[in-house]
């Protein structure tokens, strides 16, 4: 297969990942993205929608400057997309628990002022959220169907709970930013294939 018929199948790669699936629950802040509900009663996200959101968030943060932006989760399954992302972009990473006073007290050492939050799942990125809208800072959010979202200004709605589905918004993410950015073409394969933005899970944790 040559790498020239890379575009069309962007969707079709990224369909097996669970990208679009969501819970059984939604929200008001949601209903827009969801299509439907699988036969399991799970709502179903819109991926045409999801892929438009994602060239919406590379625009943002490519104007602002990944250097200026700080990616934050506390969802396990999150890590190695972030590193991986902030390991290609130059962006900062805050992994785990977010620190209190981490946007918004001078006085603190670890204390940061980044243009814009990126932010893996709006529930367990609460404080993130709370500090950065206090800060004044524009926060983009992966969002599942069940997420409030009222202080998102950028809303990516995908499956934020699941390994492969994470590693895929944040491998189509990289990939767009480096599209916006003139330094990888639409129809090029990236240096990063989805696995490689996967958490790998180890026995003792499956157990």
């Amino acid at each position: 297969m040559s790498e020239l018929t890379e575009v069309p199948d962007i969707k079709k790669k990224v369909l097996a990942t669970g990208i679009r699936v969501g819970t059984q629950v939604k929200t008001k802040f949601m209903k827009p993205f969801i299509t439907k509900a699988s036969p399991e009663g799970l709502y179903m996200l819109d991926l045409d929608i999801t892929l438009e959101r994602i060239k919406t968030a590379a625009k943002f943060i490519n104007r602002l400057g990944t250097n200026n932006l700080i990616v934050c989760s506390a969802r396990q399954y999150a890590e190695t997309p972030v590193e991986k992302f902030c390991e290609m972009l130059d962006s900062k990473k805050l992994l785990r628990r977010f620190m209190p006073g981490t946007l918004t007290n001078p006085s603190l050492p670890y204390y940061i002022e980044p243009k814009v939050v990126l932010i893996s799942d709006p529930q367990v990125d609460e404080q993130a959220i709370i500090e950065a809208t206090n800060a004044g800072i524009p926060i983009i959010g992966i969002a599942n169907t069940d997420n409030i979202t009222s202080n998102l200004d950028v809303i990516i709605p995908a499956n934020n709970r699941g390994r492969k589905a994470l590693a895929t918004v944040y491998w189509l993410l990289v990939r767009q930013i480096l599209i916006e950015r003139g330094e990888l073409k639409e129809d090029e394969a990236m240096r990063y294939e989805i696995d490689d933005f996967e958490t790998k899970v180890t026995e003792e944790e499956i157990e």
